[in-house]
C-alpha cells in the first residue's frame, strides 16, 4: 500500500519561487514608512502568513500603524513584478508528473493572487479543481485548519496526506494537523540565510531540492509518466 493518499503543496515558495520577489518588495516597502527589516525578519516572521498577520507583527515590533492604503499599493506593484519575474520551481513539473497519488495545493494568498500566480507560470491546468486557500478557513496557518479544510476537500484521512512546506508557521500547521511534513528549502529566498530553527517545528523531513523528492519516497513515483 502507498504510504499516503495526497500530497498537499504550499504555493508561494514551493510551487512557485515567488517568495524571494514578495520578501524584497516588502522591505523596500516598509522602508518607506521607516520601518528597517532584512529578508531574515521577513523569512522568519512573514512566511507562510496572511496579510493582517504582517500588520500585527509591525505595530508589535515598531509601534507603527501601517496606512490604509498599504496592502492595495503593495499587492499592485507585487502583481507587476510577478508579471515580469516570476518562475515554477525548479523540478516541480517532473514530480507532479510522476505522482502515484493525487496532489492539491492549500495557500495562504488570496484567490486572486493565486490565479495570477498559476496563469503566470503555466501551472493552473495542473491545479485545476486541485486548490484551496486561507479564504476558505477561519484561521490561517499555523493553525491546522488550512490543511485540514485540503484533506476533507479531497477525501484523504489526515495522517494519510504529505505537506511540503517551506514556512516554519505551514510545517507547524501541517503537524498540527496530523501530517507528515517535509520542509521545502530549495526556495531562493531561503538560499544564505541562517534561520534560527522553529521547536514547534520540526518537520519530518528535509527537501533541499524537487530533484531529491523521490529520493525520501520512491514509493510515490509512479513508473508510467
Amino acid at each position: 500500500m502507498l504510504p499516503y493518499d495526497l500530497v498537499i503543496f504550499d504555493c508561494d515558495g514551493v510551487l512557485i519561487d515567488s517568495e524571494v520577489i514578495s520578501a524584497r518588495m516588502l522591505v523596500e516597502e516598509l522602508k518607506g514608512h521607516g520601518v528597517e527589516v532584512d529578508l531574515a525578519y521577513v523569512a522568519r516572521h512573514f512566511l507562510g502568513r496572511s496579510y493582517p498577520v504582517v500588520l500585527t507583527q509591525i505595530r508589535a515590533d515598531f509601534g507603527i500603524d501601517l496606512p490604509d492604503g498599504f496592502e492595495a499599493d503593495y499587492r499592485a506593484r507585487l502583481l507587476a513584478a510577478f508579471d515580469r519575474d516570476l518562475a515554477v520551481m525548479a523540478g516541480v513539473e517532473a514530480v507532479l508528473d510522476r505522482l502515484a497519488v493525487p496532489f492539491c495545493l492549500a495557500t495562504s494568498s488570496s484567490p486572486g493572487r493565486l490565479a495570477f500566480s498559476l496563469k503566470r507560470t503555466g501551472l493552473a491546468p495542473r491545479f485545476e479543481g486541485r486548490a484551496v486557500t486561507a479564504s476558505e478557513v477561519k484561521r490561517g496557518k499555523p493553525a491546522p485548519d488550512l490543511f485540514l479544510h485540503a484533506a476533507e476537500t479531497f477525501g484523504a484521512a489526515p495522517v494519510r496526506c504529505l505537506v511540503i512546506e517551506d514556512s516554519f508557521a505551514g510545517i507547524r500547521a501541517g503537524l498540527a494537523a496530523g501530517m507528515t511534513v517535509w520542509h521545502f528549502t530549495g526556495g531562493s529566498h531561503l538560499r544564505g540565510l541562517d534561520l534560527r530553527a522553529d521547536p514547534m517545528a520540526v518537520p519530518d523531513a528535509a527537501l533541499a531540492s524537487f530533484d531529491e523528492f523521490f529520493n525520501l519516497c520512491p514509493h510515490l513515483r509512479t513508473e508510467t509518466a
